[in-house]
């Protein structure tokens, strides 16, 4: 898939989350080296710790799956009311938690694409992670 397509997914993904106190959605499309995808959304919760990042949803369905190697992930977020208008307006990079997340499963080149499906940026996970924490700090 592409990232144009990966991001539409996302987008999709992003209608359906549950975000009834900030209102902000977020979508998320896990790519595997395999060519599977795994869609999240976030899931708010009266407990704001208890809250789960649609990119750990992602992550979770496809491990939960069996899948362990990725190529890269899509992630969309906004206003709910610009999502469900279609517009997304900006670049919604993932949360320190969600970064970690991934270094538990992918390299430093693991890419992570962000914005519209018209108007994209593609980084690595090295650039949104330096110096992470990861099994070989251990």
């Amino acid at each position: 898939m592409t990232e144009s397509e990966l991001l539409k997914c996302a987008l999709n993904a992003s209608k359906r989350a549950y975000s009834p106190y900030s209102h902000f959605c977020v979508g998320a499309v896990l790519l595997t080296r395999g060519g599977a995808v795994y869609t999240g959304c976030n899931i708010e919760n009266a407990s704001y710790p208890a809250t789960v990042c649609a990119e750990r949803v992602a992550i979770s369905a496809a491990v939960a799956a069996g899948e362990r190697e990725f190529e890269a992930i899509a992630i969309v977020g906004g206003r709910e009311e610009d999502i469900l208008s279609g517009a997304v307006l900006d670049e919604c990079p993932p949360c320190g938690i969600c970064r970690q997340v991934m270094a538990e499963f992918c390299d430093e080149n693991f890419r992570v694409i962000l914005g519209s499906p018209d108007d994209f940026g593609v980084y690595t996970l090295g650039q949104l992670l330096p110096h992470g924490f990861c099994k070989g700090s251990m």
